[in-house]
């Protein structure tokens, strides 16, 4: 254990370990996504897809490994003895910090699919990860304002379409399906400005949860509810990476889906999109409860 050593030492030290093993893992990612990219045969590419995947799995322990060599951060997890690799999940958490997918990478690693994220359509081009985004069939959207399809009602739909079409991919290996439905971390001032009914969480946005129960709710049939607490205080990537998080907290709670809630379409159906928010509105009172209970404790 190195956590005797100062915190901006330990800060640089992690820095320099998570640069080179993002950077090796990601070189040899690439080999099968290149493959996958130029040879398309439906059964080589899902072997490829599940090369890459173990290769993503392998950077994620490196990361635990750096973790516990230089942090004593205490982790109090209950619930992920659920989880089962060969399942597909939707997986919804509350968002505080850019700590909180290091922190459901860890706990997720090996126990369940491996997690993908929707993300913007620009993030391709980022260095070196942008790739590696895309060979692991990260979805990524082009969303567009109300504004806009005001303008183009053309574009009404498309945000569905392209997620049935990025969701294609997802039938032939698991996944877990991972969303922040409140759209942004947490902040007191967001909170305030939001009027959120919920003490410690900001209103839900149900749109992106439903485009994948709308576009893949054959195939996922349980929901992963996760509810991040930090006892010490929401911590910054910083001050994760120099170790000064004392303590982190974890409940995940799996949900059979309710079937009304499947292969329907959001944007257009008035009576689904009530049910929809009426849920997750459910899901997010229960998470409210679960966080005055986990930091109180």
């Amino acid at each position: 254990m190195l956590s005797f050593l100062p915190a901006p030492v330990i800060g640089i030290l992690n820095s320099i370990l998570l640069g080179i093993n993002t950077l090796f893992w990601c070189i040899l990612l690439y080999i099968p996504a290149i493959l996958k990219l130029i040879i398309p045969i439906k059964g080589f590419r899902v072997l490829c897809t599940k090369a890459i995947i173990w290769v993503a799995e392998a950077w994620v322990a490196c990361n635990t490994g750096w973790m516990k060599l230089t942090h004593k951060t205490k982790w109090e997890v209950k619930g992920a003895e659920n989880l089962k690799r060969e399942s597909w999940y939707l997986v919804l958490a509350n968002h505080q910090s850019w700590v909180d997918i290091f922190a459901m990478q860890r706990v997720f690693n090996h126990r369940a699919p491996f997690l993908k994220f929707f993300l913007k359509q620009q993030l391709i081009w980022v260095p070196v990860i942008g790739l590696a985004w895309w060979g692991l069939d990260f979805p990524f959207m082009k969303r567009y304002t109300r504004e806009y399809l005001i303008k183009h009602p053309e574009k009404r739909g498309e945000d569905l379409k392209a997620t049935r079409r990025a969701c294609e991919q997802f039938r032939y290996t698991p996944v877990s399906v991972m969303n922040f439905v409140e759209g942004t971390r947490f902040t007191q001032a967001k909170h305030d400005k939001q009027k959120s009914p919920y003490s410690h969480l900001l209103t839900p946005k149900a749109g992106g949860a439903a485009f994948v129960l709308d576009a893949m709710g054959d195939s996922i049939q349980t929901l992963v509810d996760v509810t991040i607490a930090y006892p010490g205080g929401a911590p910054t990537f910083w001050e994760f990476i120099c170790g000064r998080v004392s303590e982190v907290k974890m409940e995940i709670h799996t949900v059979d889906i309710p079937e009304h809630l499947k292969g329907r379409d959001y944007s257009t159906d008035a009576e689904h999109r009530r049910n929809v928010k009426n849920w997750l509105g459910d899901q997010w009172r229960a998470k409210d409860e679960r966080l005055e209970r986990m930091l109180a404790r």
